[in-house]
Order: C-alpha cells, then structure tokens, then sequence
C-alpha cells in the first residue's frame, strides 16, 4: 500500500504556531506599502490555507474574521482532528478543515468556486515536486482574479552552506532505528561528534557550526519537520516565480514588511546597486544574494491592480493601526541585518505617542502638524519599520467589532480554559487587528485566575503554581529549572505584577480579555 505521508514526517505533530503574516489585514497592508489595491479584509472574504497544520493560524484568523470564510486542509488527519476540535469547541461556523491531499482538493465539492486569498506557509521546501504542481494547478483554478498568495520557503543562496548539514544529519537518522524523536537526537550527536575530530567543512563554515549548536535545544517536532521529511528543497527567488507565473501570478511584495525597507537592510552602496537594475524580479534574486537571504515570506498577486496616486493616499489615511506592547516599551531601535539602528527620535516619538490612546487612522494622527510636517514617505517608512518589527500592527475598522468581540471572546475563553489541562497555545485572538496575539500558557493561567474572580497578582501566582504544582511542572529561570516551591512562587509573583502592568492594558486595548 502505498505510504500516504509520501515521505513528510507523520509521526510527531507539527508546533502549535501562529503566523502573523498569514492575516488578512497584514496581507492587504503589505500590498498597500507597494501601491496594489488588494481583497479589503473588511469584505466577506473566502480564505484558503494549504497546509494548515494544527490550524491554529486559521482558527484565531477564524475567530478573529467571523465575517470571512476560512477553509483548510492537512494530509495529517490527527492534526485536522485537533483543528476542528478547537473550531467546535469555540463555535466557529465559519471554519472548515479537510484532511485532503493537494490533488484531491481541487475536486472537493464543498469549496467555494473561488478564493480571494489562498496561503502556504511552510509547505513549499518541504513537498515534492509532483505536489507543487498539485498547488500549482490549484492556484490556476482556484484563485480569484486580482486574489492573493502568500507563499513562505528556504531560500538560497542562505541555505547553500548549511545543505550538507542537513544531508549528514537525514542520512544518520534513516538508517537509526526508533522513534523519530530519538533519532533526531541520535543525528545531532553524530554530527557534533563528527564535528569534534576535525573536518573542513565545519571549520571553514562557522555559520554551520552555530546553526548545530542552535539546533540542540529546539523542539524535536519543529526539527522534525524542518529538517527531516524525504522532501527538502530550498529555492531560488527566481525558481518559485517561474513555477507560480504557471498559476498566472506575478509577485507583489514580501510580506515581512522590514524586508520592504531598504534603510535598515542595505547600505547606500547596495541599494545604489540594486537600483541600477531595470528588472524587479532580477532585483529581488541579486537582493537575496545580498542580504544571504534563507527564508522568504512572499506575496504574489493574481492580476494586480494599482492604486492610482489619489487613492493610494485616501487608503492610507483612513489605514488603522493600534500599538501591540505599551508606548514606553516600544524601542528606538531596529534589529536589522545592518545590526542595531537607531531610530530617530524627532520623527518616531511622535507618530508612536500618536497611537498612544489606542488604535487610530493615519488621518487622525495627522492633526498633529508635526507628523504632517514630515512628508509623506517619511512618514510611510516609519509605519513600515514599525509594523515590521511588531511594535505596531494593521486594524480593521470599527464596523462590526461588536460581533468580532464576541467571537474572538469565544475563541480565548477555550483557549484559556485549555491552558489549565497544559495545552500551550500561547497565542489568543484580537478582534481589533483581525490577528493573534502572543500570550504564553502562564499569562492565559493568571487570566484564568482574573476570570474567576482573583483580583491580585499574587492570587494569580498562587493559583498559577497550585495548577502548575499538581501537573508536576516547574519554571525555568536562566536556564535552570527552579526546584524550590517557594522560588518557582516568588518567580510566579514576579511575573504576575509584571503581566498585570505591562501585558493586561494592552490586552484590553486590543479586547482580548
């Protein structure tokens, strides 16, 4: 009989996460920073996720969107069965999980005739090639004309280095017997083993000799399906974008939006360069080799219309935002490939104090003339740096929050009653951004303790580590795990004030709790 995994790992669930990029409202203001006019995220939408995994994105998205309609499919039927589980549980009626194959998709009656936005993240590097053409072919017939594809892969030339790594480690764990859990471990022994007698490949590779020794404490089932499945390709730009023009798309923009800013990423010399070069695609392949690139997050676009000079402007202004962490918290700083960038104060201080009082339109923070002052694409550059380091995130507007209210509230309040049995999903859903948000099973456990009626941080704590205790679990502290009851409580106490001044008013802001 045939395998119906066709070589992807199937024997050890894939990670819990949930990827911003894949948000409707992100997607649409990624496109918005390149001038296409694109699915507006207010609009009753028909989402498709190919390679949902657990569907975590897609049931926060779900419940985050009641207004769109979402459908995904997984090859693992585990995994779909804890999917839709959590949609039930939640009462979303606007969520619909598949356990198809790519091939068997495309003919699955029940789907809508078109998709407005279809995403694949994490699936493209780790597929055959039959199956991408299975996506492929679904992408032509399925997507609707001016829809959307966010598509997310290894890159070269990245990954160029670190290829032979991964071939040691898969050929070690093949001919390993166990579960795969154990024959990771048995890989990644043999490798720093291998590594230890001396060879040139590690010693004139620092890059792979870091990338072993971050490999060793991560998760088993992320390297699992990282790292492990029979298909592992990493792309050229320029490989994808021939394979998906076969789908009649053509790129739009990445959808890591600090990618789109060249000041934090490229020097003068290099954006002199680039610049020089009349070919947008040939500029995105010779920016890769730049900037070493090793994982893409791509958005192509089905017959792209742009916005014409008046109503590019018009759609930015009336664009919400909202602050996703506390006004003072934010940083003047850009983590980039150039390092550390000072951001300057003079411009950032006052569009950030601008969304100081919750979520606003780039037409109401212009009343302050100072910002109008700033010009236009200065102004644009700032909101990108922001939005793409995560300090400042895209809103939907206010027209039916009261019914994402109520359906994002549903969604947290399971998650949160799960997180007391251990599960860590440690994202809840924000009816403002349309989006996740990131909050760990320890702050879902001090909301947990709030909902019921404990109303200081240190009768969260207590709560917490009464839950924690009877599960046989212990906090870690720099690395170490915390054997003393008295100090996992004093840590718990710590984190609770913290959660309680820091996390709970911008949870409020965003109507999770």
């Amino acid at each position: 009989m045939q395998d119906w995994s066709d070589g992807y790992v199937a024997d050890i669930e894939y990670n819990h996460g949930f990827y911003r990029e894949l948000a409707p409202a992100h997607l649409s203001f990624a496109s918005l920073t390149q001038g296409f006019r694109t699915p507006s995220p207010e609009r009753a939408l028909n989402y498709c996720e190919l390679g949902c995994g657990q569907g975590v994105s897609m049931n926060i998205l779900a419940a985050a969107n009641p207004h769109i309609s979402f459908y995904a499919t997984d090859f693992n039927p585990g995994q779909i069965t804890s999917a839709s589980r959590l949609a039930e549980d939640a009462g979303l009626s606007n969520l619909h999980f598949y356990d198809a194959a790519f091939d068997e998709f495309e003919h699955e009656p029940s789907l809508p005739r078109s998709f407005d936005i279809i995403s694949l993240h994490g699936i493209y590097s780790w597929i055959s090639a039959e199956n991408r053409a299975h996506i492929v072919r679904f992408l032509q017939k399925k997507l609707k004309p001016g829809g959307l594809v966010y598509i997310s892969y290894n890159t070269l030339p990245g990954w160029a280095v670190s290829m032979p790594l991964r071939q040691l480690l898969v050929d070690h764990a093949t001919k390993s017997t166990g579960p795969i859990t154990t024959r990771i471990d048995k890989a990644l022994s043999y490798a720093q083993d291998f590594n230890s007698v001396g060879t040139d490949y590690f010693s004139k590779n620092d890059l792979v000799i870091e990338r072993l020794k971050k490999m060793a404490p991560m998760p088993r089932n992320y390297l699992a399906h990282e790292y492990f499945n029979k298909d592992w390709t990493p792309f050229y730009f320029s490989q994808v974008a021939d394979e998906l023009a076969g789908a009649k798309l053509s790129f739009l923009a990445s959808a890591h939006v600090l990618d789109q800013v060249d000041m934090v990423n490229l020097t003068g010399e290099q954006q002199k360069f680039l610049a020089s070069e009349p070919d947008p695609l040939r500029r995105q392949s010779l920016r890769d080799y730049i900037v070493n690139q090793q994982f893409r997050r791509d958005i192509f676009v089905k017959g792209g219309e742009k916005f014409n000079l008046a109503d590019s402007r018009a759609a930015w202004l009336d664009h919400r935002f909202t602050l996703v962490k506390r006004r003072e918290d934010v940083p003047l700083t850009s983590n980039s490939r150039l390092g550390e960038v000072t951001l300057n104060k003079d411009v950032y201080d006052p569009i950030l104090d601008g969304f100081s009082n919750g979520p606003a339109t780039i037409r109401e923070i212009l009343k302050n003339k100072q910002i109008e002052e700033f010009g236009w694409q200065k102004l644009q550059q700032a909101l990108a740096v922001l939005v793409g380091a995560g300090d400042l995130q895209p809103c939907l507007t206010t027209k039916n929050e009261k019914k994402r209210r109520e359906s994002a509230k549903l969604m947290n309040r399971t998650l949160i009653d799960r997180s007391e049995g251990g599960t860590d999903i440690s994202f809840l859903a924000s009816p403002v951004t349309g989006s996740g948000v990131a909050v760990n099973r320890i702050e879902q456990l001090f909301l947990n303790a709030r909902i019921k009626g404990m109303k200081t941080p240190s009768d969260w704590a207590a709560s917490t580590w009464e839950k924690l205790d009877s599960q046989g679990h212990k906090l870690k502290l720099e690395g170490k795990t915390l054997e003393n009851p008295d100090d996992n409580l004093t840590e718990l106490n710590r984190q609770a004030k913290e959660f309680e001044e820091k996390t709970l008013p911008v949870l409020s802001t965003l109507q999770v709790i």
